[in-house]
């Protein structure tokens, strides 16, 4: 899991610090978990599927969240950004999001920003998805946003394979990597015109996950697309939608912050 932390709300001051004593350094699961008075009485996060993403591309590896945060700040309020990082060694992985409240302010950004020198290397910028959010009523077909802690733990982490379907008309290799390739480095791009979906294989897990998330429900080419994990396979041919919701939990730390 992405945030392996968690809170503990007791009535009594006297109550959270002996639990602070008692726990800190046990362990849980395997785990040493580390404990420590909460700076902020909650972990819930702000819901952003209704606002509208900025991919940021080319990265410098030294580039942080706050690096981007401060660098597209003059053009909008913005609600959310981050650098993604991989999971194992913690370093940034070369892109990352900036989300706005308001439409123009990410048009905007993505308009002045796309060949900017940030850090040592200019920066690409896009659409997170291929357009922007669609209007309400049009994503109101069934497809609900898909959350990325979710999506990247319903396939094997050896399994880059993306499952596009939907595009009855007018689906090209072209149109698959102009809509994917913000995402990640595309290896493989098999697209089946007759049967409106195709398949389409990237370089990182991660980076799968993050299309899938992008991706699905959103309108391309005035079709509503749904995206699953495609079964791991050498030949992407083979692949089929992997359509079933099998979640596997990696407790790789645990921490819990205590509020009185």
């Amino acid at each position: 899991i992405n945030d392996p932390y968690c809170f503990v709300e007791f009535f009594e001051h006297r109550d959270a610090a002996a639990a602070l004593a008692a726990m800190n350094g046990r362990k849980i699961l395997g785990k040493e978990v580390k404990v420590n008075w909460a700076t902020t009485p909650s972990s819930q996060k702000k819901d952003t599927s209704n606002h509208f993403h900025v991919f940021v591309g080319d990265l410098s590896p030294e580039i942080t969240t706050e690096d981007i945060k401060a660098a597209f700040a003059p053009f909008g309020k913005i609600s959310d950004a981050r650098v993604v990082k991989d999971m194992t060694t913690g370093k940034s992985k070369g892109y990352g999001f900036v989300s706005f409240y308001n439409k123009l302010d990410a048009e905007n950004a993505i308009v002045h920003m796309g060949g900017q020198w940030l850090g040592g290397r200019q920066i690409r910028t896009n659409w997170a998805t291929r357009k922007p959010p669609a209007p309400k009523n049009v994503q109101d077909n069934g497809s609900k946003q898909l959350r990325f802690e979710d999506v990247v733990n319903q396939s094997s982490p050896q399994n880059c394979t993306v499952y596009c379907g939907g595009i009855q008309s007018g689906l090209s290799e072209h149109l698959m990597r102009q809509t994917f390739s913000p995402f990640g480095q595309i290896m493989e791009i098999r697209v089946f015109p007759e049967k409106g979906y195709s398949f389409i294989r990237f370089s990182s897990h991660e980076s799968a996950a993050h299309a899938i998330v992008s991706v699905n429900g959103t309108s391309i080419e005035c079709h509503i697309v749904k995206c699953y994990w495609g079964k791991e396979s050498p030949d992407i041919a083979k692949s089929v939608p992997q359509v079933g919701h099998n979640f596997l939990l990696t407790f790789a730390s645990i921490g819990l912050y205590l509020v009185s």
